[in-house]
């Protein structure tokens, strides 16, 4: 059995975390090396922007332009 990685350990529970679904203790816990890694704190920044893009990107309609151009670009299968 290998030693406990905290950052490990972070990158598990980092997805519950922006889910808002962990309890207390582990969001307490979550949150406690957030403020203390860098490395972390950095991938959960990219993670929420992720989300964020990932939310304004579904919610736009595609312009009928780019839809033709896309469907030019189709092979015959």
């Amino acid at each position: 059995m290998g030693a406990y990685d905290p950052c490990e350990k972070c990158e598990e529970m980092m997805q519950p975390y922006l889910d808002r679904a962990l309890d207390e203790r582990e969001r307490a816990e979550a949150e406690q090396h957030l403020d203390t890694c860098g490395y972390c704190r950095k991938r959960f920044h990219f993670e929420e922007s992720l989300r964020v893009f990932m939310r304004l990107a579904c919610s736009e309609q595609m312009p009928a332009e780019l839809k033709a151009k896309l469907a030019a670009l189709r092979t015959p299968l």
